[in-house]
């Protein structure tokens, strides 16, 4: 192999040993970033999050899930039953009754998310205060370039006024 390829598609490390797999890899092909995308997304997390309770129907789902439309919630759950993180059972009735549930997998994935919401709980009002204070810079940084901006205009005015 020569130096700088890669050893598959989803190999996401780089042939040379200097390379550190701790680091996050941004392409597209790496299998891990793929997966992350997909778990991370915020439809995948309220699914799952929803499913760790019990079993649901599609359309209690899209009642639970504020803002997803039918399409959008078809892919998400196709998306993670091909995971392996969701399983859909069809009864045979009339009509067809659809249930999915977490599998073994989805379970220990939803026990990562509950990390991740009690982390964003436990500090949302720092969060809330970072924000209120880089909003505060960026408009004082857009009021002194305006008044800059200003001024300038102001003195090629005068400088234009003079020449006449």
């Amino acid at each position: 192999m020569e130096d700088g390829t890669l050893k598959s598609l989803g190999y996401c490390g780089d042939t040379d040993g200097d390379y550190d797999i701790l680091q996050w890899d941004t392409r597209e092909d790496c299998e891990v970033r793929q997966i992350l995308d997909r778990v991370a997304d915020k439809w995948s997390l309220l699914v799952i999050a929803l499913l760790d309770r019990r079993s649901l129907r599609f359309t209690e789902l899209r009642r639970m899930i504020d803002g997803v439309s039918q399409r959008m919630l078809t892919r998400t759950l196709r998306h993670l039953e091909r995971d392996g993180l969701v399983s859909r059972t069809v009864h045979p009735t009339v009509p067809p009754r659809v249930d999915y549930e977490l599998t073994s997998l989805g379970v220990t994935l939803h026990s990562t998310i509950r990390a991740l919401v009690t982390w964003t709980e436990a500090h949302q009002n720092e969060i809330a205060a970072a924000r209120t204070a880089y909003d505060a810079r960026v408009r004082a940084e857009e009021q002194a370039a305006e008044a800059a901006a200003a001024e300038r205009a102001e003195i090629a005015r005068n400088a234009l006024s003079g020449i006449h």
